[in-house]
């Protein structure tokens, strides 16, 4: 296997963090990271270690009970690596994978989809479509090819995947649905899991029977993305769904929506006794995440309250280039900028040795992201989405950096 990590223990060890919270209030909004449509984060008051210690699924122990939800474009092997080398995710999924190209040979895009390396264990792959013998002959590959779980796809609400009857476009055939779970089932040894919206819209709401109908089919674990087709990704996520599946089913439930936050993390758990969290897009922004909950998971409030850090000390640690658990009251590391810049330039570079057809573009997509928050990130954003070649735009988010690292030496001294 390729050396992906030379020079990245640093950044593993020092990165997660992220934002102030104040720790005599118990809700506090989350609109400065959230935006329109953002729920009031209630800060669960008896989090411990166990709330996401781990979970089993099937067979599988995840730990921590945290998974990196599939999202299009996103969670190929670079970054599904790059995040678990951070620490605090239990379990990584592929992006969605038509299961007509998985039985199509000369398929490239799902071939390079389903591409993992044996650190990235477990991991799930997951699947859609809507045929069940098609589905369950890509299930049966899925295993063959060495993954420990599958997973099927109900809740994609991308056009081009509903028209086809794929991802939540099924959700208005539940008898076809339970086609597919009984036919995958009996394909496959290892655990079969299913993610799904609540339904197609507010009238639609077929959540809780679709998990009984996911249990009652043998499956090991569901998640809900607390969101209906309708909905796409606005509005907020009604986690009373969760909870209503949650009280439905013996099997383990995922949650799944508005995760941005670690205490909105532990808040999910608390108010619908879910049994392990899932993100998607929080994940690009925040690398971090993971590691931040299992952190804030792992301490108790009242420890959070007197480690207390103020913001001068923060900035301090900071500007001398430490990772500096800083305003969260020591309920999680806060990444400093040369965490950041640590981070950019490995994922950066772990995309160009991986040779990946589109790093380029990948490199361009995720500069938004990374860069959230940078002082000068808008400059540093044009210079990348200005460069012809990966390997230039690495040497642009090197100079930037470097610069500021000279600029803050020199203040310093």
């Amino acid at each position: 296997m390729k050396k992906f990590w030379d020079n990245a223990g640093g950044a593993a060890e020092s990165a997660p963090g992220a934002i102030t919270r104040e720790s005599d209030k118990n809700v506090r909004p989350t609109w400065a990271l959230a935006g329109e449509g953002a729920r009031p984060t209630q800060v669960c008051p008896t989090h411990s270690r166990a709330t996401l210690a781990s979970v089993r699924i099937g067979s599988v122990t995840i730990s921590p009970a945290t998974v990196l939800a599939p999202m299009a474009g996103v969670t190929d092997t670079v970054f599904r690596r790059f995040i678990r080398n951070l620490g605090g995710c239990g379990l990584i999924m592929t992006e969605f994978t038509s299961a007509d190209g998985v039985l199509r040979a000369k398929d490239q895009k799902a071939k390079r989809y389903l591409h993992f390396y044996d650190d990235e264990h477990p991991i799930s792959a997951q699947l859609f479509g809507s045929d069940p013998q098609v589905m369950a002959e890509a299930a049966r590959i899925v295993e063959g090819l060495g993954f420990d779980l599958v997973d099927l796809n109900l809740g994609c609400p991308a056009k081009k995947v509903v028209k086809c009857n794929g991802g939540s476009g099924l959700l208005r055939d539940l008898p076809r649905i339970g086609g597919i779970f009984e036919a995958v089932r009996k394909a496959v040894t290892i655990p079969f899991t299913v993610k799904f919206r609540a339904g197609w819209n507010d009238e639609e709401i077929v959540c809780v029977e679709l998990a009984k109908l996911a249990e009652d089919c043998g499956l090991c674990a569901v998640a809900l993305h607390a969101r209906t087709r309708e909905q796409g990704y606005s509005g907020n996520a009604r986690w009373e769904w969760i909870a209503a599946v949650k009280d439905a089913v013996k099997i383990p439930v995922i949650g799944n929506g508005d995760i941005r936050r670690p205490e909105d993390a532990c808040a999910m758990v608390a108010s619908t006794g879910c049994d392990a969290v899932m993100i998607g897009r929080t994940a690009p922004a925040n690398p971090w995440i993971f590691r931040q909950i299992e952190q804030y998971c792992a301490i108790s409030p009242d420890e959070g309250v007197r480690g207390y850090t103020s913001h001068v000390v923060a900035g301090a640690l900071r500007l001398a280039g430490e990772s500096a658990r800083a305003t969260r009251g020591n309920a999680y590391d806060e990444p400093s900028e040369s965490d950041r810049y640590q981070m950019i330039r490995t994922y950066f570079r772990m995309l160009i040795e991986e040779e990946l057809p589109d790093a380029t573009g990948k490199m361009k997509q995720f500069a938004s992201w990374f860069t959230h928050g940078v002082p000068g990130g808008a400059s540093l954003r044009k210079a990348i989405y200005d460069s012809k070649a990966a390997p230039d735009i690495l040497v642009r988010v090197e100079e930037f950096f470097e610069a500021r690292v000279a600029l803050a030496a020199a203040i310093v001294e």
